[in-house]
């Protein structure tokens, strides 16, 4: 821990009815485990420690989801991208917005009880926009990190905060954007800033009072496991190598990671390496970037890693969320389940690491199959020539789901999208854009509208897609495929009445038949989903969120 104070002079609080404010029982470390068993709330970032984002509710059905209506709108204050998920706690929710507030809202209702307003210190370093993805709970305490690096506990009931801890140097480039995750009586977060050459770590601090409990380097020192991967400069190098590349290696923590209560095991996805595109100047598999750790939840220790895409010059961050499934394909195995950026998707066993499928979902030229322990045969393309898929992935950071009663995994995915890569050496300096080059995207023809477009239709699916696409855990196979016009940077949520709600960057908030993929309802809420819907229960009444542009709209059936 770097520093830890007991001050509340750094923060405003605003309190609205605090005395009319309902909190019932406090969210236990035993009631985080078996979140599955409260489906009237929302416990962690990802519904519950194995990350399925599957409500088992079922009121709203496919027969009666047509009739979906407006209940509610709460419109943030602060422009930019919102990319939070709320947690919903016995008829409360709890939500994040920019830059770094917390917001009490009646979750039936909309009415804001209190807002917690953090503001991050001005010359914070920080990567790909002011988000803010959620919280984390424990008793009546919630947990957030924040842009510039501090951990901070709130209480639930008051919106004051109980203590802060500074987890790393926003000046060098780290900060916190994923919700934490509470796991016993410790809150275990990652830092962010892998494009500004940081050395990434975990760590775990006591939910009581902010001190550190444990630290894991996702990037190994000389003479610790896995240091091997960082090898040493040839003699004579035909362009720049560092001898130093680990000490800014990357490795960055940025989504939520998973936890398995029976192994104590946690489960957490790598960044990209530093510097991102320049291979040539960071020689070996540079592990443990582009990778899944798991961590012994109450020491830290590193019990197995797989690496996705080693020696990584694609900025295949390997951050999405791990999907923890039992008995896979029948079996007695327990996996984990991994839509990867690199357009893969993986199963491992969650007790070893060993690797049993991995199969393109989307368009792959990197490489061109696996050996038997899961490397992958790599097919760099020729200089000039597109890489499929492109920089921002086959997926990215938008959530999965698994429904426990179709068995299929979901993903939102972009299609036949591709980059350009050009690398280039890149310098060292703390604190500044350390990437080494950089790609562009394959377009139609030259000029034509890519990725960054207009509200106006001219663009060409040359450029890509978005489509949500349901896999076979068992195979990898496709089962079915809704395909969108534009892209899609909105998470999945499946319910117990086999239905699935996402969104897009078109602005439609959608439900479709989890079994087939029919588009059963949609609305246009008016501007880019980039957050994942949740599901709840206040009463008797099922509810649906998602956030669209500046404003989460909270959805139900008529009474």
């Amino acid at each position: 821990m770097i520093g830890r104070r007991r001050s509340f002079a750094w923060c405003v609080v605003s309190v609205i009815g605090v005395l009319s404010l309902r909190v019932h029982g406090q969210v236990t470390s035993e009631r985080l485990a078996a979140a599955p068993s409260e489906p009237q709330n929302w416990l962690t970032y990802s519904g519950n420690y194995s990350s399925t984002r599957y409500s088992p509710l079922n009121q709203i059905t496919p027969a009666n989801v047509k009739n979906l209506k407006l209940q509610w709108v709460y419109q943030s204050p602060v422009a930019g991208n919102w990319q939070t998920t709320p947690l919903v706690v016995d008829g409360m929710m709890y939500i994040t917005q920019r830059l770094n507030d917390v917001v009490a809202l009646d979750a039936a209702t909309g009415r804001a009880f209190w807002i917690y307003r953090y503001t991050p210190a001005q010359d914070r370093v920080v990567c790909c926009g002011a988000n803010n993805r959620g919280l984390g709970i424990l008793g009546d305490t919630l947990f957030m990190g924040t842009l510039d690096a501090q951990l901070i506990a709130i209480d639930r009931k008051t919106g004051r905060a109980i203590w802060k801890t500074e987890v790393a140097s926003t000046k060098t480039g780290y900060s916190i954007t994923h919700a934490p995750l509470v796991v016993k009586n410790k809150v275990i977060v990652g830092v962010g800033g892998g494009e500004y050459g940081i050395r990434g770590f975990i760590a775990a601090y006591d939910a009581m009072t902010g001190r550190e409990a444990w630290r894991f380097y996702t990037i190994p020192a000389p003479g610790e496991p896995g240091s091997e991967t960082w090898e040493r400069c040839p003699p004579e190098a035909k362009s720049f190598c560092d001898p130093e590349a680990w000490t800014h290696g990357g490795g960055s923590i940025w989504m939520t990671g998973s936890y398995d209560p029976r192994l104590n095991l946690t489960y957490w996805g790598t960044g990209n390496v530093g510097p991102d595109y320049n291979g040539a100047q960071r020689p070996g598999d540079n592990l443990y970037t582009a990778s899944i750790v798991a961590l012994d939840a109450d020491t830290g220790t590193l019990k197995w890693h797989y690496q996705f895409t080693p020696h990584d010059v694609y900025d295949y961050d390997s951050v999405q969320v791990p999907v923890l499934v039992d008995n896979w394909a029948g079996s007695r195995v327990n996996v984990v389940t991994w839509a990867n950026r690199n357009g893969n998707f993986y199963v491992l066993d969650r007790e070893t690491g060993r690797f049993l499928l991995g199969k393109p979902f989307v368009k792959v030229n990197w490489m061109s199959e696996f050996d038997e322990r899961g490397r992958p045969k790599q097919t760099p393309q020729p200089e000039g020539q597109p890489t499929y898929p492109g920089n921002q992935g086959g997926t990215n950071w938008y959530s999965p789901s698994f429904s426990q009663r179709t068995g299929l995994f979901y993903v939102s995915a972009w299609e036949d999208y591709a980059s350009i890569y050009a690398p280039a050496s890149s310098q060292y300096k703390e604190g500044t854009n350390f990437v080494g080059g950089g790609p562009r995207n394959l377009t139609a023809v030259p000029g034509a509208p890519g990725l960054g477009r207009s509200p106006i239709n001219t663009w060409t699916e040359a450029a890509g897609h978005g489509a949500v696409i349901a896999l076979d855990p068992a195979t990898g196979r496709e089962k079915w495929k809704f395909t969108m016009t534009d892209v899609t940077d909105s998470g999945l949520l499946t319910t117990g009445a086999d239905l699935l709600f996402t969104g897009g960057r078109e602005g439609y908030f959608q439900a479709l038949d989890a079994r087939t993929g029919s588009l059963l309802w949609k609305t246009n809420l008016g501007a880019a989903i980039n957050s994942g819907p949740i599901s709840y229960r206040v009463g008797n009444r099922q509810y649906v969120s998602i956030v669209s542009g500046l404003s989460l709209f909270v959805f139900a059936l008529d009474e």
